[in-house]
């Protein structure tokens, strides 16, 4: 078994004493309540610069323990602060060491600024109760791991996102993950560098698949992108915005990092 399929059974088992029915109007209420603020894909739509998602990471299975002791709430402010254009909250508790009120807390920090930043819920989704928890949470976008679901699964992700007025991220490792997801009419495409099944990285495989993803379609690098060079490098291949946690996470004050990211 590999390292993702290890991920999802334990995701799904430990999902299996909440599953329930989730009814449409459940979801559209829940976009009438839609937090304030720009949705996740448009606050990476400025053509003019390279965006920048800043993640909240206490752990992964590839970097081991990065900052056990943060703060969801106080990095949130920090990345805030630094001008962050978007923050993805790790959710998943085994793996990760996050959890579902660490998008609370930082949700509530961010509607309590001027200009709120929207959030990713970033863990492994398999069904539409996991949209639920996000929209209550406040999050304004969810992901989707191309490689870890069925047609089926992603169909029915997509149209629980949907109704609850959340966007979808879509991630892909390959050409076949990419194809999918384009067929799947996403409108956000990040390619993660890091191969899920044995969490190796290479940042050309964002340099590959970039240029492949219609233009129409918000593009992100994930994973890997530890300097400034790294970045270049990504957005040379013409990704609209990066997602980065462990550099990141190690800065006590990123907001050199992030500006310097904002002029490429």
């Amino acid at each position: 078994m590999d390292k993702l399929d290890e991920i999802m059974k334990w995701k799904r088992d430990e999902l299996s004493g909440r599953i329930r029915h989730v009814k449409e109007r459940e979801l559209s209420n829940l976009a009438s309540v839609r937090l304030r603020g720009p949705s996740f894909r448009e606050s990476l739509s400025d053509l003019e610069r390279l965006s920048v998602v800043a993640e909240i990471k206490r752990k992964s299975p590839s970097a081991g323990i990065i900052a056990a002791e943060v703060e969801s709430a106080e990095k949130a402010r920090n990345y805030y602060n630094a001008e962050a254009d978007a923050i993805s909250v790790l959710t998943d508790s085994q793996f990760f060491s996050g959890s579902l009120k660490d998008l609370w807390e930082v949700n509530d920090f961010l509607q309590s600024r001027d200009d709120a930043r929207p959030t990713l819920r970033k863990d492994f989704f398999i069904h539409p109760i996991q949209i639920v928890e996000s929209a209550e949470a406040g999050s304004s976008a969810v992901l989707l791991i191309v490689r870890a679901l069925s047609d089926r699964e992603i169909q029915e992700l997509y149209e629980a996102a949907s109704l609850a007025s959340l966007d979808c991220l879509f991630e892909v490792h390959n050409e076949q993950d990419l194809e999918r997801a384009i067929r799947f009419n996403a409108r956000i495409i990040g390619v993660n560098n890091r191969d899920l099944t044995r969490f190796e990285t290479d940042l050309s495989v964002s340099e590959r698949l970039i240029p492949q993803i219609p233009e129409n379609i918000v593009s992100i690098s994930e994973s890997g992108i530890l300097s400034l060079e790294d970045a270049e490098r990504v957005r040379n291949a013409g990704a609209d915005a990066v997602l980065i946690g462990e550099a990141l996470m190690k800065l006590d004050e990123p907001e050199i990092f992030i500006h310097e990211l904002h002029q490429l």
